[in-house]
């Protein structure tokens, strides 16, 4: 029997930033006998960390497919403006895995802790703006929280070394 010896060390992450992601209500989009789609509107927000800085741009949305029993496809797209004036495209693809009692009490609005979903994001981003070109060839990782008593998505972004 052959081992599997690593060529390379373990992952490590390091923490980039924060966007606290301002959200207006779901919409509704329905389905064609498939997965339910839905839409939240994307209405600002803020970024604070240490690699980056700025604002959530209005105009951005979350579009959802809903595969009950097995998970919730996210499909974030959205712009951040840097403090420098640096607008950042970001395609921000995830997952929501819950019980249905914690999809009620989110749903409801109802805090819910952590621990007892999975909210996870592959973000990438794009810009041509030479202080943050570094994201554009950077593997990033999202842990995303709802916040829905303050209609707030929060993600913590994490660069992969």
């Amino acid at each position: 029997m052959t081992t599997h010896s690593p060529s390379f060390k373990t992952p490590e992450l390091d923490f980039a930033f924060e966007a606290r992601v301002d959200i207006a209500p779901s919409e509704h989009v329905g389905h064609a006998g498939g997965p339910v789609l839905g839409f939240t509107p994307i209405t600002g927000g803020t970024v604070r960390g240490p690699r980056l800085n700025g604002e959530v741009v209005d105009g951005g949305g979350d579009w959802a497919v809903d595969r009950p029993g097995v998970a919730v496809d996210l499909d974030a797209r959205y712009l951040i403006r840097a403090d420098d004036g640096a607008l950042i495209d970001v395609v921000n693809r995830g997952f929501w895995v819950a019980s249905p009692e914690v999809d009620a009490a989110a749903e409801s609005g109802e805090r819910v802790d952590p621990a007892r979903y999975y909210f996870r994001t592959q973000p990438v981003f794009r810009t041509d703006a030479p202080e943050h070109t570094w994201l554009t060839h950077t593997v990033f990782v999202g842990m995303a929280y709802d916040d829905a008593d303050l209609r707030q998505i929060r993600i913590e972004f994490f660069e992969v070394r």
